[in-house]
């Protein structure tokens, strides 16, 4: 086996992640896993659900300050156990689970700053539950633990194409406030570093306007104010970047056959299309953390919670990504 384990912690306790993770555990793909996956969760819960659901595995207990003296595989599900004492497997979502979520996302953290951890891998999180208005999302959650705020990127990635929004879980009305030709800039060199290291490929890049058709009825549109100058920047760094295009057609079937990754400047703008395309066959990466960090690209789902319906293709897919990295 690989040296480093792959981190998962669980997430919102009340999701579908430990269905989906259960039902990936007993495949090929994690059986002739090439690293040790170490499961940070509540214990008490993962054992109700498993039963529940007719689920049976055996936990090897990891202690969370011994991990590089371990020898340990897949063979048992190796479980950080974080106390959860909810006495319910299936329950609403609530705030209640906050602190509990806090302390999975802190030890897995400290593990990876002691540099023990290959990756991180985090469940599905109700934002509104957990983050409440401090921070836009996990992306920007983990880039304030880190201390890398304004260096984090937003990756949704499918080998076949990727997409990137600039800003992301903001209101539409103040997307034009929070973009400009520093951000655009930094964040497409921060995917453009990561394709090289991890791939060995220079991507080639397609950048969208923001208003539609790229077109606008005032004479300083953020298309020629912010959006093409920060092309040129990027072009004369010899990045292989074009643009700006319509995002009403720089989906369809001709464009996409000539980019690795589409940038949008919001949200919606980048990730309807894709999921459209793909489903869940793709997933969320964090770039410009110290550490990769990737997330299913499904939500908690707390509606299907239970009822043994939900796909693992999301998860299936980050860990087959994981296998295409480098170690370092």
């Amino acid at each position: 086996m690989k040296n480093k384990p792959l981190i998962i912690v669980a997430g919102e306790p009340y999701s579908i992640f430990l269905e989906i993770f259960f039902k990936i555990f007993k495949s090929k793909l994690v059986q002739n896993y090439s690293r040790a996956i170490i499961l940070i969760a509540s214990k008490n819960i993962a054992e109700m659900q498993m039963k529940k659901m007719n689920f049976s595995f055996a936990f090897n207990m990891i202690d969370k300050n011994q991990i590089n003296k371990l020898k340990i595989n897949n063979k048992k599900i190796n479980l950080i156990n974080i106390d959860l004492n909810f006495k319910k497997p299936f329950g609403k979502i609530s705030s209640k689970s906050a602190l509990y979520i806090e302390k999975c996302f802190d030890t897995a953290l400290n593990i990876l700053k002691k540099k023990q951890g290959f990756a991180l891998l985090n469940g599905p999180i109700s934002k509104k539950h957990f983050l409440g208005k401090k921070f836009e999302g996990i992306t920007e959650y983990l880039a304030h633990k880190t201390e890398r705020k304004n260096n984090e990127v937003m990756l949704i990635f499918n080998k076949s194409l990727s997409v990137s929004p600039i800003t992301t879980h903001i209101p539409l009305k103040n997307v034009n406030k929070k973009i400009s030709k520093k951000i655009i800039v930094n964040k497409i060199k921060i995917i453009n570093k990561f394709y090289k290291e991890k791939f060995n490929k220079i991507p080639k890049l397609a950048v969208t306007g923001l208003n539609p058709h790229c077109e606008s009825n005032y004479n300083s549109s953020e298309e020629n104010k912010i959006i093409i100058p920060a092309i040129k920047i990027l072009q004369k760094d010899h990045l292989l970047v074009k643009g700006p295009f319509p995002a009403d057609t720089i989906f369809i079937k001709e464009n996409l056959k000539k980019f690795d990754v589409i940038v949008g400047m919001y949200h919606d703008q980048v990730l309807t299309p894709i999921k459209t395309l793909f489903g869940f066959n793709a997933i969320n990466i964090t770039l410009g953390l110290p550490f990769i960090r990737v997330s299913p690209d499904h939500g908690p789902n707390n509606q299907m919670l239970g009822e043994k319906k939900s796909k693992p293709n999301s998860l299936k897919e980050a860990l087959v990504f994981f296998e295409t990295l480098n170690e370092n």
